[in-house]
């Protein structure tokens, strides 16, 4: 069998072993929202007990020479899920009886499994198409998913995060099958302007980038989540005006409501906020190299460094935004849900130069392989 056929095998395996963690994920994070749910209403169940037996308390009479009513005393369970998170989110601890449990571990299993069948994949594409595997969309892909599910793995190695490994996992899952189905291309030679080193240099770093946002935007959602769940935030609790009528429906779902309670189990927004980050100052400085890189390259192939090319645009975007995030992060003092904002919209920009360029935009960087 050709080695290009086996690298598809292993992808698709790589794909495979995704979805299971993906699944075991899911199931880790139900489990933790049924526990944290079931917390939730039996300290209110307690909290009316007591509320009840102060009233009636305060019901019985009291004689004149005869002992005096008792005082009703609030139990430690009546206190509300919803307080008790405020301390336990404020120092990332978690429950200990949400620890680790079987899903997690078929969960971390799993995605160390996909990330050696997707190694061994784009060694094999490399070996067939006899040259550096990042040619076109369907190797950036596979290349980029890889990334991603190491720098998952890595920010898990000493303690699982659910959501993190949904997002992350589902994007992976998603780019793996588009890649397979809609970017893939047969391992070939690369056309003359591609036969060079910064193939490796300019490319490869681009990719290392692209892997380390997916995650700091895997991070970015959930950091605007427990923010709101630590404030108390969350604009279903307000009335929309005139489409009231369709918050109502979607006002159980609050964030500050109990069927998020499970956020109590989760670092809280600070860390979220310092990890997401480190991690958007680490893909910054790549993807700054990768502009550097990319404008040495153009200089050596068509004799200038820049020449306003679709993509080139597109990389210079989003690394406005990824800027803009870092210098209102570290010198204006901005934090919190602003900040996260600027991830949001700094990765859309990432995957619109990716897929919007590359399939609907015609130029020099047209190297879809389409």
């Amino acid at each position: 069998m050709p080695l290009g056929d086996i690298s598809t095998l292993l992808v698709w395996g790589a794909a495979t072993a995704f979805t299971i963690a993906l699944i075991a994920y899911s199931a880790a994070l139900a489990r933790v929202a049924d526990a944290s749910s079931r917390e939730h209403r039996a300290a209110r169940a307690a909290k009316v007990a007591a509320a009840k037996q102060a009233r009636a308390a305060a019901r019985q009479p009291v004689g004149a020479g005869g002992p005096a009513a008792p005082v009703a005393s609030v139990p430690a369970e009546s206190v509300t899920a919803d307080a008790a998170a405020g301390p336990a989110a404020a120092d990332g601890s978690a429950d200990p009886d949400l620890g680790p449990s079987r899903s997690t571990g078929i969960a971390r299993s799993t995605t160390y499994l996909g990330v050696v069948l997707l190694l061994a994949g784009i060694v094999l594409r490399g070996l067939a198409a006899g040259r550096w595997p990042t040619a076109n969309m369907y190797e950036y892909t596979l290349v980029g998913t890889f990334v991603a599910a190491v720098v998952l793995a890595v920010v898990q190695r000493r303690r699982v995060i659910p959501f993190l490994g949904v997002v992350v996992m589902g994007i992976g899952v998603l780019a793996l099958v588009l890649g397979l189905n809609a970017f893939y291309v047969q391992a070939e030679e690369v056309q003359p302007a591609l036969q060079s080193y910064w193939l490796v240099l300019h490319v490869g770093v681009a990719i290392i980038a692209t892997g380390i946002f997916t995650v700091a935007f895997a991070t970015a959602v959930l950091q605007v989540l427990q923010d709101g769940r630590e404030t108390g935030r969350s604009h279903l609790d307000h009335a929309w005006s005139r489409f009231d009528g369709l918050r109502r429906p979607l006002a159980r779902w609050r964030v500050t409501g109990p069927a998020w309670s499970w956020l109590r189990t989760v670092p809280s927004a600070r860390n979220l906020e310092a990890l997401s980050f480190r991690l958007n100052a680490i893909g910054f400085v790549l993807w700054t190299l990768t502009l550097i890189g990319g404008a040495i390259w153009a200089e050596h192939a068509w004799g200038r460094y820049w020449g306003w090319d679709p993509k080139e645009v597109g990389t210079f975007v989003a690394w406005v935004v990824y800027a803009a995030y870092l210098h209102a992060r570290t010198t204006r003092g901005w934090a919190g849900r602003r900040a996260a904002y600027f991830v949001y919209v700094g990765y859309a920009v990432v995957l619109m130069n990716f897929t919007v360029v590359n399939l609907f935009v015609t130029g020099k960087h047209s190297y879809s392989g389409l």
